[in-house]
């Protein structure tokens, strides 16, 4: 049975007047060979942001570089929260977006927190005008747009301090030319660098979990501890919790060795708007009966990890790396290296090293089937049970 599915999200660079790369604009790609988007949806935005900041990492996906991402009404209007911080994001409102009040009035609640806005594919005249007060950036096509008034356009968006110009679709000599001639800050089209289709192997959370999640958030009396249990029984969502935790934009940079500490490093409104929408991203999922094998490798390191008197929360959480990785097809080690691990955790995956180390050494021995860890035969079985309790729908 195949435990993954794939995930893409493209990127294509945008570059300053002399050439470097400064920002990349995310969008989505449903498959790996996909030429165009496809879809400017609600969904396309939020399978974005999931792949984006969730199962790449936004450290993977651009580094410390700007990242553009299209928004959809929805979003613009807080309809449906962002669940991100401002430090390394530009909201680019699609030129599909009919601007009335209600997206004047979220947008400035949006530049007010201190997201930068971009206005794409600008049209004077189409209402977007209204919103260049609010604007940092104003995308120009300059293979298809009207052209005609550029002059009195250019002049026009001068006259805004601090706006810069993104000239995109340069697909040649003629709109590089032009890029140049009226000293577009930015630039961007398929003569500079076609999109890049970014692939990863994902393991979906499970609907029941993403759903208790959302329900647990929104009860008047949510705990934390609630909240971590639920997050802490589904691998891909604990995965997910740790690459957001794990992205600038979460403005974050502490390493955790819990999926408590995550969590909290987070914060739970934060949470929140990822679990939300994780529901909007609904799509093939892992079954509960396929996170059985890493959560009870992870409880059977918290088992091993009290007889030896280690951190029984690192041991867990180091164990359910490691079963994630396996899941994956990929080394600890190297799933490691993308997470935001304490040194302890991170040790223990990526050298074996520390009380941690010991532990999955242990964990793997009896796993193989090696005799010596036969004694591990009570808290393998309490393992199983704990982790069919944990998955079990209610």
């Amino acid at each position: 049975m195949n435990l993954t599915h794939l995930v893409h999200v493209g990127r294509q660079p945008i570059f300053d007047a002399g050439g470097t790369v400064v920002a990349y604009e995310l969008l989505f790609r449903g498959d790996a060979d996909a030429v165009e988007a496809g879809r400017q949806d609600t969904y396309a935005t939020s399978q974005v942001m999931i792949n984006a900041f969730t199962e790449f990492g936004l450290r993977e996906v651009a580094g410390d570089k700007l990242c553009f991402i299209n928004l959809t009404t929805e979003f613009l209007t807080g309809e449906l929260t962002l669940p991100f911080g401002p430090e390394q994001v530009v909201l680019e409102v699609l030129e599909t977006v009919t601007v009335d009040d209600d997206v004047i009035a979220g947008i400035t609640a949006l530049a007010g927190q201190g997201y930068r806005i971009a206005l794409d594919d600008y049209v004077h005249g189409s209402g977007h005008e209204k919103l260049l007060p609010l604007a940092s950036y104003v995308k120009l096509d300059l293979l298809d747009g009207d052209l005609t008034d550029l002059d009195q356009l250019v002049a026009l968006l001068r006259g805004f301090p601090g706006l810069q110009i993104v000239a995109e679709r340069l697909e040649g000599p003629p709109q590089i030319a032009l890029a140049d001639h009226y000293k577009c800050e930015l630039r961007q089209g398929y003569a500079l660098s076609r999109p890049q289709v970014l692939t990863a192997a994902s393991i979906s959370p499970s609907r029941l979990r993403r759903l208790q999640l959302l329900g647990a958030l929104n009860a008047p009396d949510a705990g934390l501890s609630t909240i971590v249990s639920i997050i802490a029984t589904d691998p891909a969502l604990s995965l997910r919790v740790l690459r957001a935790s794990n992205s600038a934009a979460a403005g974050h940079s502490g390493r955790v060795s819990s999926v408590r500490q995550a969590v909290v490093m987070i914060g739970l409104a934060h949470i929140r708007q990822w679990a939300t929408l994780m529901v909007i991203d609904d799509i093939a999922e892992a079954t509960e009966e396929q996170m059985v094998t890493a959560l009870t490798r992870a409880r059977l390191s918290e088992n091993v990890a009290r007889t030896v008197g280690a951190s029984g929360d690192a041991a867990f959480m180091a164990g359910l790396v490691g079963g994630v990785a396996e899941l994956l097809g990929t080394s600890s080690a190297s799933l490691a290296a993308q997470l935001p691990l304490s040194a302890e955790v991170s040790g223990a995956l990526v050298n074996g090293s520390g009380a941690l180390g010991e532990v999955l050494r242990v964990v793997d021995a009896y796993d193989a089937g090696d005799a010596a860890g036969a004694d591990l035969a009570g808290a393998y079985m309490e393992a199983i049970r704990w982790s069919a309790r944990a998955t079990a729908k209610p």
